[in-house]
């Protein structure tokens, strides 16, 4: 089993989560975060004035998954979530040791 950590784009959300879906996946952890990578924030007009927003914020999620379909969540999401210019995120998989489900106390593969 393995966790898809992926940093998107807010306006782009929508269009992961329905193609998530297409391929059966049914759930994940969504959370809104800030961040800077190669485009180290940008500079925005209000009231006349000029700020530096040092962190741009992004959407992470997280989604539990097999390790056979691993490469096709990732390619969903790279799909879905490209535009083609700077700052469109990154994937990051990390290997999960066990997973439980609280309510019924199913185990791993049975608990996603």
């Amino acid at each position: 089993m393995k966790m898809v950590i992926a940093i998107i784009k807010p306006f782009k959300l929508d269009d992961v989560q329905d193609a998530l879906g297409d391929i059966g996946v049914n759930g994940m952890t969504i959370t809104e975060v800030k961040g800077y990578g190669r485009q180290k924030g940008h500079t925005e007009l209000y009231r006349g004035a000029e700020y530096v927003i040092d962190f741009v914020p992004k959407v992470k999620l997280e989604i539990a998954t097999q390790d056979d379909r691993v490469d096709t969540v990732v390619e969903t999401i790279i799909k879905a979530a490209n535009t083609g210019k700077i700052g469109d995120g990154k994937i990051f998989i990390q290997p999960l040791s066990q997973i439980f489900r609280i309510r019924t106390g199913e185990t791993d593969v049975d608990a996603i």
